[in-house]
């Protein structure tokens, strides 16, 4: 990413303090997991996909600069509601928010990120892209619970994962491109574009973390941590619906009964590789970057369009 972030080198510089402040409180003990939290910050992925579609667009400017923060308070608050939800220890190599401050008050921390976001949009009349953002979290709450229950009944097709990981990770990466293009344009047809664009990052994206599931990098989760928790990911829905009826049975009793154990779990991963389902799946990730990347030959600014397809490549290439 490092072109990217050499094009954004100054935005980002006044992003971090936009975020920094975004989050402060008067509360000693909230503001003290403020800092633990902006401290150990990611790669600031989805903030940099708002300023390059707003540079895309026009010139950034302080509504850009909101909802590159609204986008991070809100990615950050999914992800501390996750560590809950997972009981997560660990995030990103640290002791998780959850780890250190337990399911109360990590909770609340996710429902103040929450609250901030939108308090950032309303104070300065952001209404459009508040909507925007507002939207996306529907729908991954949506994904994530559509997820849950075809988990639990084991009754899933493709198009219903695509539906799953088109609310659970790709709207909030389409909302943050559609909020850039918002910021400095004011033109639905171009920010419908860009949603659609960070729809289909969105998408690649997903099917790579999935598809880590079946690999060795060291990715914050063990391998086969997916089948564990019965989540029927795009490898393992191709090698259901493609192996012959004897197998498959053996594999979804697997998956009902004997998901903790790590020697059948291991036969899984060897099945899906053997019948094709890590390629089948990188195709289709392949096939949703690519039409990522056609999207943006339709714009003129090279150095941009040259920043965002690294961005785009990097979801696809990315070793964790």
């Amino acid at each position: 990413m490092k072109l990217s972030q050499q094009i954004l080198r100054d935005e980002l510089v006044i992003f971090d303090t936009y975020f920094k402040e975004a989050v402060k409180s008067q509360v000693p003990m909230l503001d003290r997991i403020m800092r633990f939290i902006v401290n150990r910050k990611g790669k600031q992925l989805r903030p940099m996909f708002v300023l390059l579609t707003a540079k895309l667009n026009g010139s950034i400017n302080d509504a850009t600069y909101r909802a590159a923060s609204l986008v991070e308070l809100l990615h950050t608050a999914t992800l501390v509601h996750d560590d809950v939800v997972d009981e997560s220890l660990e995030r990103r190599g640290f002791f998780s928010t959850y780890a250190l401050w337990k399911s109360k008050a990590s909770v609340l921390v996710g429902d103040y990120l929450l609250a901030k976001g939108m308090l950032l949009s309303l104070d300065h009349s952001d209404f459009e892209i508040l909507k925007i953002l507002s939207n996306a979290i529907r729908q991954m709450s949506e994904g994530e619970l559509l997820q849950m229950e075809k988990s639990r009944s084991l009754n899933l097709n493709e198009d219903i994962y695509y539906n799953i990981i088109k609310g659970k990770t790709a709207s909030l990466l389409a909302a943050a491109c559609a909020a850039g293009a918002y910021s400095t344009s004011q033109n639905p047809a171009t920010t419908e574009k860009m949603r659609q664009f960070g729809e289909k990052v969105g998408m690649a994206f997903q099917i790579k973390d999935d598809l880590f599931d079946y690999g060795n990098e060291a990715v914050g989760k063990p391998t086969g941590n997916d089948i564990k928790e019965k989540k029927l990911t795009l490898p393992l829905i191709y090698t259901l619906n493609n192996i012959d009826p004897a197998q498959r049975k053996k594999i979804i009793y697997i998956l009902k009964n004997e998901n903790k154990n790590q020697a059948k779990v291991q036969y899984v991963i060897d099945q899906v590789k053997a019948f094709g389902g890590i390629s089948y799946a990188e195709n289709v990730m392949y096939r949703y970057r690519d039409e990522a990347l056609a999207i943006l030959n339709e714009f003129e600014d090279r150095p941009v369009i040259e920043s965002l397809e690294e961005l785009v490549r990097f979801t696809t290439d990315r070793k964790f």
